[in-house]
């Protein structure tokens, strides 16, 4: 995985690692399509990490968080 660095609190990734995260939630994780469109409206108007976002509002779980996490780690 290509994490780059910190910059305003945001993680920011290559765009293909960042295409792989998206495949691992959708596939791995089963988080619908609707789900992330939601997220990624909020993360507009609120940015800040996407797998946060996900949990703060309910779409996703704690253990969901950890294990998007864990994948990042090792991405």
């Amino acid at each position: 995985m290509t994490i780059q660095n910190w910059q305003g609190g945001e993680l920011q990734m290559s765009p293909s690692t960042y295409s792989r995260l998206i495949h691992f939630l959708q596939e791995d994780l089963s988080i619908s399509a609707a789900s992330l469109a939601v997220a990624l409206r909020h993360r507009e108007q609120d940015p800040g990490p996407l797998p946060m976002i996900l949990w703060q509002y309910g779409l996703i779980t704690l253990e969901q968080l950890e294990q998007i996490y864990d994948w990042l780690e090792t991405a």
